[in-house]
């Protein structure tokens, strides 16, 4: 064996601890209806889609709880959310306007017309599993700054969390980021939605050994698995996560084990691929039953309350679908504008070509 080769003792953080102690009443019932908005717009967007008023949509029925509980435990004036183009339930529960949200959707702006920066929620990300080297690099000048400003003081860093899918987690994009991050003990949060399906394929066949968070061991990360169906479960694990990162211990995955309860995208039919039968029968307890019934059994909720959390989610996707069908057409010349800080002069030639040819001047 060469002299230089040294063989060193590692640690290995393969789970997170948390407590798994019920939220307050007022929380959950503002959780709970949080869902019910996200759950009424996601039907009525696959809706609008089918009546021609948006060209295509990313359904998440049955992802409800986990989107909406891993925002609740951030704080968002300080913390930053990356996601995909699946997260709607996450941009409403940040408080992105909705109308702004669709415009990707609606095929008018590219990522969302909402200000990134006042928001704290980036722009929609449609490249698998890109989203997770921002979150990243953002973290990791988080970190930096703190060192610099004060390398003895306690660290209590914003964090990023980046929302992924099961199958995303596959993409080498994904395994530079966490190892990246895990030599850098950057403050990310990892937070992969196993919703059973990477688009056709069962996770069984895609993700070897079964488990996402197992894969935090192999970068030396902490990593928890919850049960993605009940909001308060997401919720106190994404806390500790949350904590965990803030502090400077480095990043966490948590994975949350839920269920894609529709197709994986407008033009998806899963018919294909797996049975009704096997839909009913595997997609296990639905988050809003999970929520409803607990705080009805708490008494904290009644069937009056219901119906008017119903009613507000329901005059929620009016406003929005007004606003969705007033997005006019944007200037095609902002193809040109927004790809370049300092337009090169290809491209520059290109727009001018553009111009000529188009009525659109």
């Amino acid at each position: 064996m060469p002299s230089s080769l040294r063989v060193s003792t590692v640690t290995f953080m393969t789970s997170l601890a948390f407590e798994r102690t019920p939220l307050a009443d007022a929380e959950l019932v503002r959780l709970y209806s949080q869902m019910t908005q996200v759950r009424h717009l996601d039907t009525s967007a696959i809706a609008w889609q089918r009546q021609g008023i948006v060209p295509g949509y990313a359904p998440m029925r049955g992802q409800e709880a986990a989107q909406v509980g891993a925002v609740a435990a951030l704080d968002m004036s300080r913390d930053f959310l990356f996601p995909t183009y699946r997260e709607m339930g996450a941009a409403l529960a940040a408080g992105v306007d909705m109308g702004e949200y669709m415009a990707t959707h609606k095929a008018t702006w590219n990522g969302g017309m909402y200000d990134a920066r006042a928001t704290r929620v980036t722009p929609i990300q449609t490249v698998i599993g890109g989203s997770a080297l921002h979150a990243v690099g953002w973290g990791h000048g988080q970190r930096l700054d703190a060192l610099a400003a004060d390398a003895d003081a306690p660290l209590d860093l914003p964090v990023a969390l980046v929302f992924l899918g099961d199958g995303a987690t596959s993409q080498g994009d994904v395994h530079e980021a966490m190892n990246f991050a895990g030599v850098f003990e950057t403050p990310t949060v990892f937070f992969v939605q196993n919703n059973g399906w990477a688009i056709s394929v069962p996770t069984e066949r895609q993700v070897s050994g079964g488990s996402v968070a197992a894969r935090g061991a192999g970068y030396g990360i902490a990593a928890v698995r919850v049960d993605g169906n009940d909001i308060e479960e997401v919720v106190q694990a994404t806390r500790a996560a949350v904590a965990h990162a803030r502090s400077g211990a480095g990043p966490v995955v948590v994975e949350a084990m839920t269920y894609r309860r529709g197709p994986h995208s407008t033009s998806d039919d899963p018919g294909r691929y797996r049975s009704l039968e096997e839909e009913r029968n595997d997609g296990g307890p639905d988050p809003l039953d999970v929520a409803r019934e607990r705080l009805l059994s708490r008494g904290a909720f009644s069937t009056a309350d219901v119906a008017d959390v119903q009613s507000a989610a329901e005059a929620l996707e009016e406003r929005v679908r007004a606003d969705v069908q007033a997005q006019g057409p944007r200037p095609g010349a902002e193809m040109f504008e927004y790809v370049y800080q300092e337009m090169p002069v290809s491209l520059r030639e290109q727009a001018a070509a553009w111009r000529e040819e188009s009525d659109h001047v």
